[in-house]
C-alpha cells in the first residue's frame, strides 16, 4: 500500500519537480532594419528609431514578469532646446511618463492622434506634468507653441522590443523561444505599409535572428501636423521670446 501511495504522489507532483530545462530557452534576438527611401531622396545613412516588438502567440514559460505600479521604472520625455528628448520612447502598459520643462520658457504637451489623447496645458520652466499610458498603441506628441517639436510614445504589452541604432541593428535580450507576431513602427512609414510588414515568426536557439527588416519610407510624417485646434501654426511660433 505504501508503494502505491508513493507512486501516486510522484505522478501528482512530478510536473512540479520538472527541471528548468523544460521551460522555453531564453534567447538574444537580433536583426537589422533598413529604411528604404524614395528613389528621389537616395538611401538614408541613418536607420535609427525604428521600433521592433514581439507579441507571443502561445503561452510563454516562464511568463514575462508583471511589474506592480511602485516597481515601474521612471520614464521621461524632456523638453529641452525646443526638442523632446528622447524623440522615440517605448514604455510598457501602465507606465507613467513625466514631461519636465527644462527650457527657460513655456511649453505645452498634447497628443490628439491615435494612442493616448491628452493636453497638459501651458506650463512654465522647471515644471513637470505626468501622463499614464494604460493601453498599447502609438501616441504622437507635440507642443502647441513650437511646431518643430515632435516625439512618439510607443506602448507595448510585452517586454520584447528594441529600437534600432544608426546602422539599423536591433537586439532583444531574454526572449523565450517560441512563436511570435513581429511588429515594426517607424515615424516615416505609412500605417498600411507597417501593417504589411507584420508577420509570424518562430524563434529558437538555432534561429534567433529576425533577419533584415526592410521598411519603406514615405517622408517625415510627424512634421506635417496641425496644432491642437486643427489649425496651422503661427509662422512666427518658433521665434517666440524666451519668457512670457
Amino acid at each position: 500500500m505504501n508503494i502505491w501511495r508513493c507512486c501516486l504522489c510522484l505522478l501528482l507532483i512530478g510536473p512540479l519537480l520538472a527541471p528548468a530545462a523544460s521551460m522555453a530557452q531564453s534567447l538574444t534576438v537580433t536583426g537589422r532594419v533598413t529604411l528604404l527611401a524614395p528613389a528621389s531622396r537616395g538611401r538614408p545613412a541613418d536607420n535609427s528609431n525604428a521600433v521592433v516588438y514581439l507579441t507571443p502567440l502561445q503561452r510563454i514559460i516562464p511568463a514575462p514578469p508583471v511589474k506592480k505600479a511602485p516597481e515601474l521604472r521612471r520614464y521621461q520625455l524632456v523638453q529641452k532646446n525646443k526638442r523632446f528628448i528622447p524623440h522615440i520612447l517605448v514604455v510598457p502598459v501602465g507606465a507613467e511618463v513625466e514631461f519636465p520643462n527644462h527650457d527657460p520658457f513655456f511649453h505645452n504637451v498634447f497628443s490628439l492622434f491615435e494612442g493616448k489623447r491628452f493636453d497638459l496645458g501651458l506650463y512654465e520652466a522647471g515644471a513637470t506634468r505626468t501622463i499614464t499610458f494604460n493601453t498599447p498603441g502609438v501616441s504622437y506628441i507635440f507642443c502647441n507653441i513650437h511646431p518643430e517639436m515632435s516625439a512618439a510614445v510607443i506602448v507595448v504589452k510585452y517586454p520584447y522590443y528594441a529600437v534600432s541604432n544608426a546602422t539599423g541593428e536591433v537586439t532583444m535580450s531574454a526572449v523565450p523561444a517560441g512563436r511570435y507576431r513581429l511588429y515594426i513602427w517607424h515615424e516615416r512609414c505609412l500605417p498600411e505599409a507597417l501593417s504589411s510588414l507584420s508577420r509570424e515568426i518562430d524563434l529558437s536557439p538555432g534561429s534567433p535572428s529576425l533577419g533584415e527588416l526592410r521598411v519603406p519610407e514615405s517622408g517625415d510624417l510627424l512634421s506635417k501636423h496641425k496644432n491642437m485646434y486643427g489649425r496651422d501654426y503661427d509662422p512666427n511660433a518658433s521665434s517666440y521670446p524666451a519668457s512670457f
